[in-house]
C-alpha cells in the first residue's frame, strides 16, 4: 500500500491518492460556504452604498430553550454577523401559545426592516403547536428558510427564479456544482423524502435535468437503486445506512446526515457521522462530503444567502422611484360623459396596492376606506438621504370666474408623465373645500380624463383635517374665555395649583418651563417661586376688550386661516408643534402677546392636528398617485417632500398652486419655498384662449349665465389684444430664474388658428416651449407634448432666486411684489395699515416675506380690471401678522372680505408699551 496523500484541486474539492490510483475527491463544505459569504460580504456592503443606512435584516423565532435549537441559532447569528446582516434572535418561553407565536410572526411579516424569518424547529412549547401552520404563517417573501406550502409549490413546479430553495438542498446542489459534474441528463437518487431536505432536493435536480429517483423507508432493494446513481444524496437519519459497495463506481456522493454513535476513544464518548459509511464510500465515489465539514456548514451559508437574496428584491421593489406600477389606458367617449360618469366608470386599484407600487411600507399608510390613505411622516426619515426627483410648479393666467382647468392640466401632465412616458411621477393638489367643491368652478380636482378618483369621496367625504382645523380654533377660543373668566373669580394660589396640582412630586410641564423662561424666571421648582412670580405666572390678563375673547365669526376665521397656513408650511410634526406655539391669539393688559403656549394648549392643538399634517394618497383616472392635502395657496409642504423622496432623483412631482403667477405662485415661491427649502425646476403656466380673449377686452363672464358669443367663435383680434396680458404673465414666472412651459388648455369652442396664435405669441416672449393640452377629453395622451416639454426643461438647471430679500425693509419687500408682479406704479397704506405694520416692526416682525391678499380676478385690486392695468396705485387698507405661519398678510381693499388681526384693537390703543425686542 502507498501513504494516503492529499492533493489540492480547488474551489474547496480535494482529492486523496492512496496508491497508483485516486480514492476520493473530498467536497469540503467548510472552504466553499467560506467562499459564499465572502461574496455575500460584498453583496451587503454594496446595497449599503446604494442606500446609505440600509441593513439587510434576518429574524430567528424560538420556542423554549432547547439545547441543539440554541446551538444552531448562535451559529446563524454569528455568520449573519459576519456577512454584516442585522440578525435578531426572538425567544419565547416554554409557555407561549400557537397564538403569541403566530402574532410575534406577523408583526416581523409587517416589519420592513426584517427580510428574512426564520422558525427554529422543533417549536419546544407545554402546549401544542401545528408546526405546519406556522411555517405557513411566514410570507413567503421572508421565508428564506424555504419550508412554506407557497415557496415548496413554486419549488415543485419549477419557479426556482420566484421561490426560495430551502437550504439543506440547495447547499447540496452548490456543492453538486463545485464538482464540475454536470447535473443535466444524469441519474439521481435522493434517499429520504422530508420537507426540509428529500422532497425538495428531489425537485431541485429533476429541475436541473436529472432522471430523479426517490427512496424512502419502504423502498424495496434499496442497494439497487444506489448502485445505479450518478449523483447520491442521502438524508434518511440513520446513521452510516448506506455502504460503500453499494455506491456506483465514480458517483457523487452528498451525505446530508448528522448521526451520533459510539466512541470511546473521543472525549464525550461518542462522534458524529453520517447516513453514508464514509471509509468503505470514499474507494468508490469520485466525488463524497465529509460529515463533519461538507452538508452542515453550507446549510448556514445558503440561509444568509437567501436572507441577502430577499434584501435585494426587497429594495428592487422598494427603491425610490423604481416603481413597478401599473397604469391604465382609458378610451374617451364622444359624447364625452360627466366627470362623476367617468369617475365611475373607470374603479381604481385598491388603495394597499398603489401605495406598495410607490415604495411605501404597510406600516407608513394608514388606509380610509378602499381609495384613500393616509401616509405616516416617518417615511421621511426613512428616505432622507434619497434625493429628490425633478420639482414642478404648475400655476396660470389671471382666470375667469369659471376657472381655466388649472388642476386638470396638473393631474395630466402627471398622466403623461407616469402612465406614457413610463416616469415616476406624483401630482401633488390642494384638498378642496366645500364652496370650491359646489360653485361654479368645480370640484378643484381635475376634471374629465384627468381627475381624482374616486370623485365623490375625494369632494364629499373629506378625512376629516378641516374639521381638526375647526376643532383646533374652537379650543383656542374656549380656552381664552375660560381664562378671562377664572382670572377674575379666582385667586392667584387657587389659579397657580390648578395649574400646578400639588400632588406627589410637583412639577412644571414643558410648555409651563417655557412659559416661565419668557417670563424670565429662571427656576424649575415650583415650591421656590415667590409670590409675585406666581402673579405674573398665572394672570395673562387677557384685555377683555380685544375681539378674541367675543368669539366671533371674524376671530373663528381668522385663526382658521392661520392654523390652515401653519399646518400647509410645517415641515415636521415639531416644526408643527413649534408654529402653533408661536402664534399669537390675544394681547394682555401689561403689554404682553398672548401666544398659545401662554395658554398651555400648544402641545394640545399639535396633538389634535398631527393627523391633518399627513397627506392623503388617492389616484388619478389612470392609476397615477396624487397627493390630496390641504392647502394654503399650493399643496402643502409635507406632501411635495414626501412625493419628492418617493418618485427617486429621475421622477417628477407636479405642484399645483392655486390663481394666477402674480398671486399663487408668488406666494409659493417667496413663503412656501423659504419654509420647505426645496427649489422648483421647471414652472407650467396653464393658459386658455376663453380667459385672453376676456383679458383682451371681452365681454363680462359670469358664473351661472352663457357665455357670450365672442368666446365661443372665432375672435383673432380680441384674442392678440389678450396677449399682452400672457406677456405678463410670462415675465411673473420668469421672475425666480426658471424655464417657464406655457401650456394651452383647450376647450371645445377653441379653433386651431386661436390655439396657434397663442402658441406662436407665447413662444416669442422667451419661454422654453409653448404646446397644447387636451387631457380633458383624452386623459394623459393629450398632455404627452407638455410632458415631453416640461422633461427637456428640467435638464436645464437654470439657479433659482427669491423675489426679495427677507432683510428688505417690509415697506420695500411690499412694493417689488406689487410692482414686480402686479404692475402697480406705487403702493398706498391707511392710517390703519400703516400704524399696524410700524407696530409689527417694533416688535420684530419685520424680517418676515410678505403675503398681499387681492383679488386672484385681476392683476391689480379691481376684479374689474382685465388685461394689463397700468399706472395704478395699490391701496392696503390692513396688515395682519401670522406670526405662526412666519409672514405679514397685507389686504388690498378687502376689508369687508378678510378678519380683522382680533389682537389689533389692544395694540392700536397700547403703541406706547412695544419695544423693539420681541
Amino acid at each position: 500500500m502507498f501513504p494516503s496523500t492529499v492533493l489540492k484541486v480547488g474551489h474547496g474539492v480535494r482529492r486523496y491518492w492512496d496508491g497508483p490510483r485516486a480514492i476520493a475527491t473530498v467536497i469540503s463544505g467548510n472552504k466553499t460556504s467560506q467562499q459564499v459569504r465572502e461574496q455575500l460580504k460584498k453583496e451587503v456592503a454594496e446595497m449599503k452604498s446604494q442606500l446609505p443606512g440600509f441593513r439587510p435584516g434576518l429574524v430567528v423565532l424560538q420556542v423554549g430553550d432547547r439545547e441543539d435549537s440554541n446551538l444552531y441559532i448562535s451559529m446563524k447569528l454569528k455568520a449573519a454577523a459576519q456577512i454584516g446582516l442585522n440578525a435578531k434572535h426572538i425567544r419565547l418561553p416554554k409557555t407561549a401559545t400557537e397564538d403569541e407565536v403566530l402574532r410575534n410572526i406577523a408583526a416581523v411579516n409587517e416589519n420592513p426592516e426584517a427580510h428574512g424569518l426564520i422558525v427554529q424547529l422543533p417549536l419546544d412549547s407545554v402546549h401544542p403547536i401545528d408546526t405546519e401552520k406556522v411555517t405557513n404563517a411566514v410570507t413567503p417573501e421572508k421565508d428564506v428558510d424555504g419550508l412554506s406550502s407557497v415557496n415548496a409549490g413554486r419549488l415543485a413546479r419549477g419557479d426556482l427564479q420566484d421561490c426560495f430553495i430551502p437550504c439543506t438542498p440547495n447547499g447540496c446542489m452548490k456543492l453538486i456544482r463545485q464538482t464540475g459534474v454536470s447535473v443535466a441528463g444524469r441519474n439521481a437518487v435522493v434517499i429520504g423524502r422530508s420537507k426540509i431536505v428529500g422532497a425538495p432536493m428531489h425537485d431541485l435536480l429533476l429541475w436541473n435535468h436529472a432522471t430523479v429517483t426517490c427512496c424512502h423507508s419502504k423502498t424495496p432493494d434499496l442497494a439497487a437503486h444506489v448502485g445505479g446513481a450518478d449523483i447520491l444524496v442521502v438524508g434518511a437519519g440513520k446513521a452510516e445506512m448506506v455502504k460503500g459497495d453499494w455506491i456506483k463506481e465514480g458517483a457523487v456522493v452528498i451525505d446530508c446526515g448528522i448521526n451520533y454513535i459510539p466512541d470511546s476513544s473521543r472525549p464525550g464518548g461518542k462522534r458524529v457521522v453520517g447516513d453514508v459509511h464514509y471509509p468503505s464510500a470514499k474507494e468508490r465515489a469520485k466525488y463524497i462530503t465529509p460529515v463533519p465539514g461538507g452538508v452542515g456548514p453550507m446549510t448556514v451559508a445558503m440561509l444568509m444567502e437567501n436572507t441577502v437574496k430577499s434584501a435585494q428584491r426587497f429594495l428592487q421593489n422598494y427603491r425610490p422611484g423604481n416603481w413597478s406600477i401599473s397604469y391604465k389606458r382609458v378610451k374617451s367617449q364622444k359624447p364625452q360623459p360627466s366627470d362623476a360618469q367617468i369617475s365611475h366608470s373607470c374603479p381604481g386599484k385598491p388603495i394597499g396596492q398603489l401605495a406598495k407600487e410607490v415604495g411605501l411600507f404597510p406600516k407608513e399608510v394608514e388606509p380610509y376606506g378602499a381609495s384613500r390613505a393616509k401616509v405616516r411622516l416617518d417615511v421621511l426619515n426613512r428616505l432622507n438621504k434619497q434625493p429628490d426627483g425633478k420639482y414642478v410648479v404648475v400655476t396660470g393666467i389671471t382666470p375667469t370666474p369659471l376657472g381655466e382647468g388649472h388642476s386638470t392640466v396638473v393631474l395630466g401632465l402627471a398622466q403623461a408623465l407616469g402612465a406614457h412616458l413610463n416616469v415616476s411621477a406624483f401630482a401633488c393638489v390642494g384638498q378642496p373645500s366645500p364652496p370650491s367643491s359646489f360653485g361654479s368652478r368645480g370640484g378643484a380636482v381635475g376634471g374629465g380624463y384627468s381627475q381624482i378618483i374616486p370623485i365623490e369621496e375625494v369632494i364629499l367625504q373629506p378625512l376629516g383635517d378641516t374639521h381638526a382645523v375647526s376643532t383646533a380654533s374652537s379650543l383656542v377660543l374656549d380656552t381664552i374665555s375660560a381664562y378671562s373668566h377664572y382670572q377674575s373669580k379666582y385667586s392667584e394660589k387657587v389659579l397657580y395649583d390648578l395649574l400646578v396640582p400639588p400632588v406627589g412630586h410637583r412639577t412644571f410641564s414643558p410648555s409651563q418651563l417655557k412659559r416661565l423662561q419668557k417670563l424670565d424666571i429662571v427656576k424649575s421648582d415650583p415650591s421656590t417661586l415667590t409670590q409675585e412670580e406666581i402673579r405674573r405666572f398665572v394672570q395673562l390678563d387677557i384685555n377683555l376688550k380685544t375681539k378674541m375673547v367675543c368669539v366671533s365669526n371674524e376671530d373663528r376665521a381668522f385663526l382658521e386661516n392661520e392654523i390652515m397656513a401653519v399646518l400647509s408650511l410645517s415641515t415636521s410634526p415639531r416644526d408643527l408643534q413649534h408654529r402653533l406655539a408661536k402664534m399669537v391669539v390675544a394681547a394682555s393688559q401689561s403689554g404682553e402677546l398672548v401666544t398659545t403656549e401662554d395658554l398651555g394648549v400648544s402641545a394640545v392643538l399639535a396633538l389634535l392636528l398631527n393627523n391633518a399634517l399627513k397627506p392623503c394618497l388617492m389616484q388619478t383616472l389612470e392609476g397615477t398617485p396624487a397627493f390630496v392635502h390641504i392647502a394654503h395657496d399650493s399643496p402643502s409642504v409635507m406632501a411635495d417632500k414626501i412625493a419628492l423622496k418617493l418618485v427617486g432623483s429621475q421622477g417628477f412631482v407636479v405642484s399645483d398652486t392655486a390663481h394666477g403667477a402674480d398671486v399663487g405662485m408668488e406666494r409659493f415661491f417667496n413663503i412656501t419655498c423659504r419654509s420647505s427649502g426645496l427649489q422648483p425646476d421647471v414652472v407650467v403656466l396653464v393658459v386658455t384662449v376663453r380667459a385672453l380673449k376676456m383679458h383682451g377686452g371681452g365681454p363680462r363672464i359670469r358664473a351661472g349665465f352663457p357665455l357670450p358669443l365672442q368666446y365661443l367663435q372665432e375672435n383673432l383680434e380680441l384674442l392678440l389684444k389678450g396677449c399682452s396680458h400672457l406677456k405678463k404673465q410670462v415675465d411673473n414666472a420668469m421672475s425666480n430664474g426658471l424655464p417657464v412651459v406655457v401650456a394651452v388648455n383647450v376647450f371645445s369652442s377653441d379653433t386651431e388658428a386661436e390655439l396657434e396664435l397663442v402658441c406662436n405669441q407665447a413662444r416669442q416672449t422667451g419661454v422654453f416651449d409653448a404646446v397644447k393640452c387636451t387631457n380633458w377629453s383624452h386623459g394623459g395622451a393629450g398632455a404627452l407634448a407638455l410632458a415631453q416639454s416640461v422633461q427637456k426643461a428640467a435638464e436645464m438647471r437654470r439657479p433659482f432666486h427669491f423675489l426679495y430679500d427677507l432683510q428688505m425693509p417690509v415697506i420695500d419687500k411690499i412694493k417689488k411684489v406689487a410692482q414686480s408682479m402686479y404692475g402697480a406704479k406705487d403702493v398706498e397704506f391707511s392710517p390703519k395699515a400703516k400704524e399696524k405694520l410700524e407696530l409689527y416692526i417694533k416688535q420684530g416682525f419685520g424680517s418676515f416675506p410678505v403675503c398681499i391678499a387681492k383679488t386672484h380676478l385681476s392683476l391689480s385690486n379691481d376684479p374689474e380690471l382685465k388685461g394689463v392695468p397700468v399706472d395704478f396705485t395699490l391701496p392696503i387698507t390692513d396688515v395682519n401678522a401670522n406670526v405662526g405661519a412666519n409672514f405679514l398678510c397685507l389686504l388690498a381693499d378687502m376689508e369687508k372680505d378678510c378678519p380683522e388681526d382680533p389682537v389689533w384693537p389692544w395694540l392700536r390703543d397700547n403703541n406706547d408699551l412695544y419695544s423693539n425686542s420681541q
